[in-house]
């Protein structure tokens, strides 16, 4: 589902103007043709097995404890289900091929079939949840190993490589703990960067660690309702680099004025600043997510930054329209400069003092 995806998203891509704007039928005929495979995909590999791996992963959730993220889990479980009903009465009562019927009936399971491709990992990292943690360390080695981990975090010797999130819902963090020259891979349970984390474990490599510990279930999402497989076509869009172009190319203060106006454009086809000040409102947004004190700390100066862009967008239109109100034109001594230059006559002589022969070396 990932390849067709791409391969019709490349497609698509070749069928729409600078802009974004779709001026090619070619973006009809690849959705139709990414529904169709999606479709046998679904027949040849997941149809047969959907009901049992359902099964099996409702079996693997029913034994976990309960967590904030088992409840939406378990209702994504039984959205799967629903799905797979959809797909299966599409599959038992199919269109006449070739007929604009199964293109309708294709269009309409295009969403439960991109709903299975983007959230059956759901499923099968359950149906394979079998990881048996090692035995953790005791009480005393715990506090000797996370008291050594904090004075190294204090010196700034201790190197974060990665975190996940185990099935039971608590975050695991990897580091490096450099100790006398010696570094050791350590797992922290906690937020590294709040009070209260510790030590769960220590080890030889990174293999070794990620053996041990609990595996990883995937990272959460920031807007449930979003798909990459379902994305919304992309509004007109004029690029900096395009206003910038048009900036050289200009003559009249007036198209200078309309390009800065474009970055500061509200709405459908918003500009670049308006475009910027989306993109560091959702960063935020993610970085508030992470519900962690370093995200925090982030998403306050994310949120800084756009009370900026808001002064810096207000500046730029007003600084537009003062321009454009000027109507001025660039003055007519800023004459082109000529790209070619005319070559001389053959019978022309060479200008007084050139030398025709090799130069010689002149030697001090």
């Amino acid at each position: 589902m990932v390849c067709l995806g791409r391969e019709a998203e490349t497609v698509l891509d070749a069928a729409r103007d600078r802009y974004g704007r779709y001026v090619h039928h070619h973006a009809a005929a690849a959705r139709a043709h990414r529904n169709r495979k999606a479709l046998q995909a679904y027949a040849a590999y997941l149809a047969p097995h959907a009901g049992d791996l359902l099964a099996a992963a409702r079996r693997v959730l029913d034994d976990l404890p309960h967590a904030r993220h088992t409840t939406g889990w378990r209702a994504l479980l039984d959205s799967l289900a629903t799905a797979h009903t959809e797909i299966a009465q599409v599959l038992n009562q199919p269109a006449a091929p070739g007929t604009v019927t199964e293109g309708e009936q294709h269009t309409a399971v295009w969403p439960y079939l991109a709903f299975w491709a983007e959230h059956s990992y759901i499923a099968t990292d359950l149906a394979d949840e079998s990881h048996q943690p090692e035995v953790p360390l005791t009480d005393e080695e715990q506090q000797m190993w996370t008291e050594m981990a904090q004075a190294a975090q204090r010196r700034g010797e201790l190197d974060l490589i990665e975190s996940w999130y185990a099935a039971d819902g608590h975050a695991i963090t990897l580091a490096h703990l450099f100790e006398d020259d010696a570094s050791t891979v350590i797992a922290l349970s906690g937020d590294p960067d709040s009070q209260g984390w510790r030590v769960i474990g220590h080890y030889v490599d990174e293999y070794l660690a990620r053996q041990a510990l609990p595996t990883a279930v995937q990272p959460g999402v920031l807007q449930p309702d979003v798909s990459r497989f379902n994305r919304p076509d992309p509004a007109p869009e004029v690029s900096l680099q395009e206003l910038v172009r048009d900036v050289t190319e200009a003559r009249a203060a007036g198209d200078v004025s309309e390009a800065l106006l474009v970055t500061t454009r509200h709405g459908y086809d918003a500009g670049p600043l308006v475009r910027l000040h989306e993109l560091l409102g959702k960063a935020g947004q993610f970085a508030q997510a992470l519900e962690t004190v370093r995200g925090t700390q982030v998403a306050a100066r994310l949120a800084a930054l756009r009370r900026q862009l808001d002064f810096l967008t207000h500046e730029v239109h007003e600084v537009a329209e003062e321009l454009g109100a000027s109507v001025a034109v660039l003055p007519p001594h800023r004459t082109p400069r000529p790209r070619t230059r005319p070559r001389p006559a053959l019978d022309t002589p060479p200008p007084p003092g050139s030398t025709l022969g090799p130069a010689t070396a002149r030697h001090r």
